[in-house]
């Protein structure tokens, strides 16, 4: 999974369990660790049934599935046996996620290419040659947790697994709110320098932020990053540093910025101002942010 190497941005909203009387707000939080990193939900379990165990245990459950389905990291999964040339049976989610990555590839012109691992693993950025779901498996994850909690009755939430995906309002009954990172070399805890605050407007979306200043290396003198452009088998050498993007689902938003890390400053600006669904906000030597992003500055 792309994990704490990418840009990560981190919800700001106090850690606290929130317990009022019923059919008021009665917020709880989850969490753990998954995907090389930790997770955390928080979400309203006004008229909710599902006893709060059982809602960890069933979140669990899921990012669990994905792992074994999904990562190239865990050597047992059904990728990892996929890549190897194993006879694999196809689960459903291995199947699902293939088929939104081969529409990504399709809709950027190859710019986001699942099936490029072989590209990636020659520069010393991947888990070896094959598949590789890591611009969109973190977004994935967000949506199917996120779907579980609709399944049960929550409406409003914030799920963290690296990317997120949020819906309705904070135990402050206000928009949720996410810190968007300094993209500056040396910036590796997520939330630790904040560049500014990106605060919802109480509907269902997905933010993911791509960046080029934690996962790279200095060769020669040259400094290569871990965003590749399948197209040209090349790392980047454009001046974007990060790109935040707000989509209606966490998986699109992934995607979205990946694609917008590749395609450079300009590009990524016409792209997201041509999708009335996308808002996002660009990083290089200047900051500039879609008409709808919602940002305030540190």
């Amino acid at each position: 999974m792309k994990a704490m190497n990418r840009l990560l941005i981190g919800a700001l909203l106090a850690a606290a369990l929130v317990l009022t009387s019923c059919g008021q707000p009665r917020y709880a939080q989850f969490g753990g660790y998954a995907q090389g990193g930790t997770w955390s939900v928080k979400a309203n379990l006004a008229g909710v049934k599902a006893r709060p165990a059982e809602i960890q245990k069933t979140i669990e459950a899921i990012l669990e599935e994905i792992d074994t389905t999904l990562s190239g990291y865990n050597k047992a999964s059904q990728l990892s046996r996929f890549n190897a040339g194993e006879a694999v049976e196809l689960s459903p989610m291995f199947k699902e996620v293939l088929a939104a990555a081969d529409r990504f590839k399709e809709e950027t012109g190859g710019a986001v290419d699942c099936s490029a691992g072989a590209i990636f693993e020659k520069w010393g950025f991947g888990f070896g040659p094959g598949l590789n779901f890591n611009a969109i498996a973190q977004g994935y994850s967000c949506d199917k947790v996120a779907a579980y909690l609709y399944s049960i009755g929550v409406k409003d939430m914030l799920v963290d697994i690296g990317e997120i995906f949020c819906d309705g309002l904070n135990p402050a009954g206000k928009p949720w709110r996410v810190g968007v990172d300094r993209p500056v070399d040396g910036n590796n805890t997520p939330g630790a320098d904040l560049d500014g605050i990106w605060e919802s407007d109480g509907k269902a979306q997905g933010i993911v932020t791509s960046g080029n200043y934690r996962k790279f290396y200095i060769k020669d003198g040259k400094k290569y990053s871990h965003t590749i452009d399948p197209r040209s088998g090349y790392p980047v050498e454009h001046n974007l540093l990060s790109a935040t993007i707000v989509a209606p689902s966490a998986l699109e938003a992934d995607a979205y910025a990946t694609y917008c890390m590749v395609i450079g400053v300009e590009a990524a600006r016409e792209f997201i101002l041509s999708r009335p669904d996308l808002e996002g906000y660009l990083i290089s030597d200047t900051e500039w942010a879609s008409p709808g992003f919602n940002l305030v500055k540190q």
